[in-house]
């Protein structure tokens, strides 16, 4: 190659990267669309506006992760960990100087469908974003007019992230978005009736069910955002718990429960199946339960359209009868009928809706044993129902019983009663115990005013 034709070769080659970086550079800053964006700061709005908005701030748990307890409401200040480093909730208030008080209605639109702040800042998507992006532009109205004219303003300054340089950097997730993301609102599918729509778009969009209980791949995406994946809601690990499949999954999932069985779940906190723990009880007290009759109904409608997947769940569970005394020698028996039984029962099959099932629970047949080794440990968050807390609640056991005796416990109630989540080993209860703390025995009640 000649020196002319190498220079040339060259030109191209470094003005082709020029127009790529261009691109790129274009790309990672460009504000994105709003069709809110023509739009002047509208007046306080009416109180049925400001209502509205409240209750879809109520079906995205807006407040669970940016509230405290002893916080004025949606100041922010939640410490939540990521891979890279704990990151904080901010103060979404209309204070002008810390909070969103200066966001315009675009503003705020961008920054809850697509994640980007008006300086052109990326969010983090611990904000769920990849869900929310597909509310309606009537629900961001509402949405805004709520914490714009419902909220009281608190000047409340946020906590920066904990995450080093260079991984926090914001560019890459607009990359990020690209790949893992559809800025779309929800369209309604015309071959299905008003209350599949509905129930879709609360589970897919403001209630972003597959947040915790859709898989993630190794970019920390969801791996499905509706019902056009097969990976969608079929169960996720997150925070030391295991969010069960939502599918028609028997073993793991929704199939033995019908649609009553879920609305009560949501409504009431338990049902004849199962009692909200973990993660689930934040999302119950203070979510799940304000919504309306007709919201649950649809949620429950769309979930049980959900098919589920035989080579993923195995064969359906079955009750399998087992014979228990305080004579037990099987290990973990003693410990289930001394610690265990008065609660669960001989049987397993617990105390109507009070006392939930060990035989077919979910923690008890899948194969992540997380959820199972977390609320033995830890215990079980108070369930506050109609501002009524439960008198009953999973106590923590980490303090009365050793790694290796909660193993050996787990293992005998995930392989009895025909339970096939199988064997749950010490060092997985020891890595747990390491990383987590006991549940708090007091009520927590967030306020959303």
């Amino acid at each position: 190659m000649t020196k002319s034709r190498l220079a040339t070769t060259l030109g191209c080659f470094a003005l082709l990267c020029l127009v790529i970086a261009a691109v790129l550079a274009w790309y990672v800053t460009r504000t994105p669309a709003s069709p809110f964006a023509a739009q002047a700061s509208a007046a306080p709005p009416d109180p049925a506006l400001v209502q509205r908005g409240e209750y879809v701030a109520r079906l995205g748990d807006c407040v669970a992760c940016h509230s405290l307890p002893e916080a004025a409401p949606f100041t922010g200040g939640l410490k939540m960990a990521t891979p890279l480093g704990a990151i904080y909730a901010t103060n979404i208030t209309a204070d002008r100087a810390t909070g969103i008080g200066a966001y315009s209605l675009a503003d705020f639109d961008r920054a809850v469908r697509h994640g980007v702040t008006p300086d052109g800042r990326r969010l983090y998507p611990a904000m769920p974003y990849p869900s929310y992006a597909k509310l309606s532009d009537d629900d961001i109205r509402a949405l805004y007019a709520f914490f714009m004219h419902g909220v009281s303003p608190a000047a409340q300054a946020n906590k920066p992230s904990e995450i080093p340089w260079p991984l926090n950097l914001r560019w890459p997730i607009a990359l990020w978005n690209g790949l893992f993301t559809d800025p779309a609102s929800y369209p309604a599918k015309p071959d299905q009736d008003a209350q599949w729509n509905r129930g879709a778009y609360i589970v897919q969009g403001p209630g972003h069910c597959g947040s915790c209980h859709t898989p993630r791949g190794l970019a920390f995406n969801e791996k499905g955002l509706s019902e056009a994946s097969k990976t969608y809601l079929a169960g996720g690990l997150l925070d030391g718990w295991y969010a069960p499949s939502l599918r028609n999954d028997p073993n793991t999932g929704l199939g033995r429960w019908n649609e009553a069985d879920i609305v009560s779940f949501l409504k009431h906190g338990r049902n004849r199946h199962a009692v909200v723990y973990g993660s689930m009880t934040e999302a119950f007290n203070n979510s799940t339960q304000f919504m309306s009759d007709e919201d649950l109904g649809a949620i429950a409608h769309y979930l049980k359209s959900l098919p589920g997947d035989p080579s993923r769940d195995g064969p359906a569970w079955q009750y399998q009868a087992s014979e228990l005394s305080a004579a037990s020698t099987a290990p973990g028996a003693h410990t289930y009928v001394s610690r265990c039984a008065t609660c669960h029962g001989l049987d397993g099959r617990g105390q109507a809706e009070w006392m939930p099932p060990l035989a077919g629970a979910t923690s008890a047949l899948a194969g992540e044993d997380a959820s199972a080794i977390n609320i033995t440990l830890n215990g079980s968050q108070r369930i506050v129902a109609a501002g009524v807390p439960d008198a009953y609640r999973m106590p923590a056991f980490r303090e009365q019983l050793s790694d290796r005796e909660i193993a050996e416990v787990l293992s005998f109630v995930r392989t009895t009663w025909g339970n096939h989540g199988g064997a749950v080993e010490a060092k997985a209860v020891g890595k747990l115990r390491e990383h987590t703390g006991p549940a708090s025995s007091n009520p927590i009640i967030l306020q959303m005013r």
